[in-house]
């Protein structure tokens, strides 16, 4: 992994003061070690009127494997790309973000014992990195380093390989970065910016990330456009810890506003003001419920993905028989995981089964239940394939009763992160109106012979409705009508 760092100046002002800056004399070549192998620090070039300071990091593979297993809290998979030694060379990832911090502490902390007065010293600066994996291609890397003053932000697509242009364009680009600031801003904004452009990080992501995320955001962050797509991806996607740490930014961007301590708000706020619940923890206390007041003992999770609601259902004796259905392998393990299968008690394993399935086909396995739950699963399917899911679960496996769980489009608007026009989730193929989901509903209930009625999830807001729409289907008549025949 390689990185440059260069500034200009004068006789006045010598370019050199960039060794004082980074506490690495320019007329030296150092190395350092690291976790996951050595850092070279070098100077290709040192007058007074051009500086330039390079980091290179020779990941060790054998050492980053070992560490990491590849899983786990020693590291993600694109990190350790597999238990063998990689001939192929690293790009800028998380690794380098951790050499950053590591040989360049004093500048990043915006300390010079030697020179105190030039942290503070905005400088010319052009940073240059040749490979960078970029999650979401050089517009991403413009929608996070735009806002942040820099004067020129170039993102050049590097070529699967070069013989071949038909080939396209890989996810990694060159990325050049050129104009005036603090070299301690400049460094903390690469730090965390570089694992949220590869969108993976090397090493178990813990609580004590957030105050890494917002000691090195310190001062650019809370105001930055992106700062939820930059906090979700730094902390891995956690979302108790995103949360934390977009509501600690928050309280930076008010008391920066108000001209006020950080501290003075967060003491204004009540010890005993309550969280809001989560709204998939309120989906799944409506689901509880509705089944409960159905009388359901033996109970389908159709797409279940992984297992929160069959989790949520063994804690309840009442539910004597669920069975977890969903069409990926990867979902099913994770599922078996959560609910630790493998240790689970006789007692309490013989009321679970996870199957693998697809919901388009029908399966004479699911035949019989009290209940079958689709919960946040029909948006997931195209439009033209819903009919055969329809017959499938209601013509086929035709359970007394059907819950069917989607989100309201209508109530899109008062989510505050999300773009106008935009899906949810962006496997979502279509989310439908409070009108549109009654009109399928009822037109389901009526050719299957079921009942529907309606019950809102989450907060009812009088404009728009609730954030989830729920369908309770039951059935009134056995026998159904399909393509001329009696079924």
């Amino acid at each position: 992994m390689f990185l440059t760092i260069s500034t200009t100046g004068s006789a006045e002002h010598p370019a050199t003061d960039l060794g004082f800056l980074l506490h690495k004399h320019p007329g030296k070549v150092q190395a350092f070690s690291t976790s996951h192998g050595t850092a070279h620090v070098f100077y290709p070039e040192a007058t007074d009127a051009r500086c330039t300071a390079a980091l290179l990091l020779e990941v060790d593979p054998v050492a980053l494997v070992r560490r990491g297993q590849g899983k786990g809290r020693g590291g993600a998979p694109d990190a350790a790309l597999a238990q063998y030694v990689n001939d192929r060379p690293y790009a800028a990832s998380s690794l380098l973000a951790v050499a950053l911090s590591s040989v360049f502490r004093s500048a990043l902390k915006g300390q010079c014992t030697a020179r105190p007065e030039l942290p503070e010293q905005a400088r010319p600066l052009r940073i240059e990195i040749p490979a960078l994996p970029a999650r979401g291609g050089a517009a991403l890397v413009h929608r996070l380093f735009d806002p942040l003053g820099w004067d020129l932000v170039r993102a050049e697509p590097v070529p699967l390989d070069e013989q071949f242009p038909e080939w396209g364009d890989s996810r990694y680009v060159r990325l050049v970065l050129e104009g005036e600031l603090r070299l301690a801003d400049a460094l903390r904004q690469l730090y965390v910016l570089l694992p949220v452009l590869d969108d993976a990080k090397h090493y178990w992501v813990a609580p004590d990330e957030v105050d890494k995320l917002l000691r090195a955001g310190d001062g650019w962050l809370a105001a930055h456009p992106e700062n939820g797509l930059i906090s979700a991806r730094y902390l891995a996607r956690h979302k108790r810890l995103t949360r934390d740490a977009l509501e600690r930014l928050e309280l930076v961007r008010l008391a920066e506003a108000d001209g006020s301590e950080v501290e003075e708000l967060d003491n204004a706020v009540g010890e005993t003001e309550e969280k809001p619940v989560p709204l998939a923890v309120q989906r799944r206390e409506a689901i509880l419920a509705a089944l409960r007041t159905a009388g359901a003992a033996r109970v389908l999770d159709l797409g279940c993905g992984q297992g929160q609601l069959v989790q949520a259902l063994l804690k309840d004796v009442a539910f004597t028989e669920i069975v977890g259905v969903d069409v990926s392998m990867r979902a099913l393990g994770m599922a078996a995981k959560r609910l630790r299968l493998e240790r689970m008690g006789e007692r309490q394993s013989s009321r679970v089964q996870l199957l693998q399935g697809s919901l388009a086909y029908t399966d004479k396995r699911l035949t019989g239940y009290d209940a079958a739950v689709l919960s946040e699963v029909i948006e997931h399917l195209d439009l033209p394939r819903l009919p055969a899911l329809e017959y499938a679960v209601f013509g086929s496996a035709r359970p007394r009763t059907v819950l069917v769980t989607t989100p309201n489009v209508e109530y899109n608007v008062r989510w505050e992160t999300l773009p106008a026009g935009h899906v949810r989730h962006g496997d979502h193929r279509f989310e439908w109106t409070r009108a549109e989901f009654r009109t399928w509903a009822g037109e389901v209930a009526e050719r299957y012979g079921y009942a529907a009625e309606f019950v809102p999830v989450g907060d009812d807001d009088p404009e728009v409705g609730p954030p989830t729409q729920m369908a309770v289907f039951s059935q009134i008549s056995t026998d159904i009508q399909k393509e001329g025949e009696v079924a």
